[in-house]
């Protein structure tokens, strides 16, 4: 029973997803207002090394109205909480196979907190974004045919 925040639909379409990952947030206070009012985009944001540590990029998490003068910074790196056995299975990926990490959702869990699922994935070329609209198009022609026959 989790309250989705944001998702990143984009990431299907430009990725080959192979496993996923719930890791938290390091965020402060302002950060944690703002996303209950639900405002939040992972679209365009990506996980990246620092050290040996990951670390999420350009997410924007809006200004909170009422926190004035100790706001947060919207787009600044936050770092992902993570076991270290997790961490060090995702750098191996990272730097051996050239995987990416990339969020696809951002919610709160049945606690209240929040937590961000990432995927371990594998970029698309042209062809294979080509290949998926087409089959994409084509199953919703079927469901269209099945519906006025049947």
């Amino acid at each position: 029973m989790s309250k989705l925040i944001a998702e990143n639909r984009r990431a299907r379409f430009d990725y080959f997803l192979e496993s996923t990952f719930e890791a938290g947030l390091m965020l402060v206070g302002s950060e944690v207002k703002s996303l209950r009012e639900g405002r939040a985009n992972i679209a365009e944001s990506y996980a990246s090394t620092e050290g040996d540590e990951i670390v999420l990029i350009n997410a924007y998490i809006p200004e909170y109205g009422a926190a004035n003068r100790f706001n947060h910074e919207p787009r600044r790196a936050r770092k992902l909480l993570l076991h270290r056995r997790e961490i060090d299975k995702l750098l191996g990926a990272i730097r051996r196979e050239g995987r990416t990490l990339i969020p696809t959702k951002l919610y709160f869990n049945d606690k209240g907190l929040v937590k961000l699922e990432l995927a371990l994935a594998k970029g698309k070329k042209n062809h294979d974004k080509r290949e998926a609209t087409a089959e994409r198009d084509w199953k919703r022609q079927q469901a269209r045919l099945m519906r006025d026959r049947g």
